[in-house]
């Protein structure tokens, strides 16, 4: 997907890009190609891979969900910072916060998010596990994203703490989902979510299946989840 191909694919989803905007996703390749020598934040190198496989297909998550309101989202193990970036530099009047176990990541998020010039953004060097019981950040986001990081009944025990009782956990998923979701349907219940809709569609150009779910948070998430860091991975709710 080239640069041309990118803007029009998203002006047939109605999103029109600014010559800023544009600028951006040029400044945020580049920017990710050079920190990638030094340390490893992506396999995925190539310019029109790049655009298709990290920007559009962080964008998609705004095809099914309303970004265009002002809201407080919180990326769980943005890496890179897929998802959330490519929606910030698309929908500046959002506020998102990125937490990422790895600190050489978050040195790159904060070196790209002033190379970039964007405001309102943090990032949080932890764990989800820990992030999630601590009370300045648990049940406090409207919208919580996370992109391929874990299977569902784990990545629900990452993701749901820290939405807020009527907000949103949007989960980016490639091929399985369906059965990932069928497996994580007690977890997700568990933690006080509960299925709204699941998206299923296919990147532009290679046709390789995307699926989105969008999950309500519909009450509170007992006190004791999420566990200690390590625990959901190794005995997920299932």
């Amino acid at each position: 997907m080239n640069i041309e191909q990118f803007q029009s694919s998203l002006q047939e989803k109605g999103i029109s890009l600014s010559d800023k905007q544009l600028d951006q996703f040029e400044t945020y390749f580049s920017t990710l190609v050079e920190w990638n020598e030094k340390m490893n934040l992506t396999a995925i190198t190539e310019k029109a891979e790049v655009y298709l496989k990290h920007f559009y297909d962080s964008i998609t998550a705004s095809f099914y969900f309303d970004f265009t309101k002002p809201f407080h989202l919180c990326d769980v193990g943005a890496g890179a910072g897929f998802p959330s970036i490519p929606l910030k530099i698309v929908y500046p009047h959002i506020e998102v916060t990125i937490v990422d176990s790895l600190n050489k990541r978050i040195s790159f998020l904060n070196h790209l998010a002033n190379v970039l010039q964007l405001e309102n953004v943090h990032f949080v060097h932890d764990r989800a596990e820990t992030f999630g019981v601590n009370p300045a950040y648990r049940e406090s986001f409207d919208v919580v994203t996370a992109r391929a990081v874990a299977r569902m009944s784990v990545l629900s025990e990452f993701c749901l703490p820290l939405a807020k009782v009527g907000g949103h956990f949007i989960a980016m998923k490639a091929l399985h989902a369906k059965d990932e979701l069928e497996m994580g349907q007690k977890a997700i219940t568990t933690l006080g979510g509960k299925v709204e809709k699941v998206h299923t569609f296919t990147l532009p150009m290679e046709d390789s299946e995307r699926n989105i779910l969008i999950i309500k948070k519909e009450k509170q998430t007992p006190k004791k989840y999420p566990r200690k860091p390590g625990t959901p991975g190794k005995m997920p709710i299932e």
